[in-house]
């Protein structure tokens, strides 16, 4: 529980850590934080706009698949700007808060963004998840595992019917255009699941976090976190503008069928 606890705490405290990067072997500047996973040591320095301390690396698809991004978002939100007025009008009317939901997470080659969503749970969902995770031991454990609760008490009624359909997500063709995330990738990930990647992490970091991916098409929910890994990996890897056709066609299936969302 413990260890749930705190890396609730420390996902709070990644809003601030603009420009945050995290490759690195090398501990040249101080004053750093080291993490080690996979039997190497990754640096991250905690100075704002601190400069890169390692070469950035190549990142997948290059051109081409930046291209088909920039054109894909913007043919879709054109496409979707009246439901993007629905959904916010619904969830201003449900508790008059705010419409977006805004959440760190690592990108290519390490640069934090902020993840935009629309907003799924109760304004005050640190404080809810914290008490939740300190009275119920179960939803701590698998938390600590996941970073996902099935039973998560700050999802709103009009939350969870987005997310069973991930309209929620929608905001992030916003993140796309600005070549923070891609259509197609791994699931974008926060700092504390870092260590979770092992040595996996150096090829997370080679590609744009993505809107779809194949942890998406694979199970999402029901694929337990080595899995997820393994699939990111082999993503990058392999990775092919066919492919990333196949993931998209595969995504439309499963958010019809709402396989493993929740």
């Amino acid at each position: 529980m413990a260890n749930g606890l705190s890396a609730l705490a420390q996902q709070r405290r990644e809003r601030p850590m603009n420009n945050a990067s995290w490759p690195s072997t090398s501990a040249s500047m101080t004053p750093p934080h080291t993490h080690a996973f996979g039997g190497k040591t990754a640096v991250v320095n905690s100075a704002v706009n601190s400069p890169w301390l390692e070469q950035p690396a190549r990142i997948v698809g290059g051109n081409a698949k930046r291209s088909f991004d920039i054109i894909a978002a913007l043919a879709a939100i054109l496409l979707l700007l009246p439901l993007f007025c629905l959904i916010a009008l619904a969830i201003k009317l449900w508790d008059r808060g705010p419409i977006f939901y805004r959440h760190r997470r690592v990108g290519a080659n390490g640069t934090a963004f902020d993840c935009l969503k629309f907003r799924s749970m109760v304004m005050n969902g640190d404080e809810v998840l914290s008490h939740h995770l300190a009275v119920n031991g179960a939803a701590a454990r698998e938390w600590e595992e996941s970073r996902k609760l099935r039973d998560d008490p700050r999802i709103t009624p009009l939350g969870a019917s987005m997310r069973k359909t991930s309209i929620d997500e929608l905001p992030q063709l916003v993140n796309i255009l600005k070549g923070e995330m891609s259509f197609v990738g791994p699931r974008p990930i926060v700092t504390a699941e870092v260590p979770k990647y092992g040595a996996a992490i150096a090829h997370y970091l080679r590609a744009r976090p993505g809107l779809t991916g194949p942890w998406q098409v694979s199970g999402r929910n029901d694929v337990d976190y080595t899995t997820r890994v393994a699939l990111d990996r082999g993503y990058v890897e392999d990775w092919s503008f066919r492919r990333d056709l196949v993931i998209i066609a595969k995504t439309a299936r499963v958010v019809l069928t709402a396989r493993g969302c929740y």
